[in-house]
């Protein structure tokens, strides 16, 4: 997963008319460092997509501008636009990352 680190990469990445796929984190979140453990199973799974994460916390005006108000939250973009985005309440599993990736995902 490639890290974001500025707002400009951010928008630059999301532009892009293939499906991008971005995680929202913060460092101190538990949930967070709890999908670290199994992410990089469906990292590879999914390995065909761009895989992005940003730190929700240094990025608090992007997190508004999409709704995070959960962490993590992963969110898929296409074409600058937002078109899915799975809310941390329902990303606690592997299989609920799984089910929301296969639902939205060609």
């Amino acid at each position: 997963m490639k890290p974001i680190e500025t707002a400009e990469q951010f928008e630059q990445v999301i532009q892009s008319n293939q499906e991008t796929i971005i995680k929202f984190f913060a460092d101190w979140c538990p949930d967070c460092k709890r999908m670290d453990m199994f992410i990089g199973d469906i990292l590879e799974e999914y390995g065909q997509y761009e895989w992005y994460e940003i730190n929700k916390d240094q990025f608090p005006d992007l997190a508004e501008k999409y709704q995070v108000m959960g962490i993590p939250s992963i969110l898929i973009f296409k074409n600058n636009e937002k078109i899915a985005h799975l809310h941390s309440a329902y990303a606690k599993t592997p299989e609920e990352v799984k089910e929301f990736l296969g639902s939205h995902l060609k």
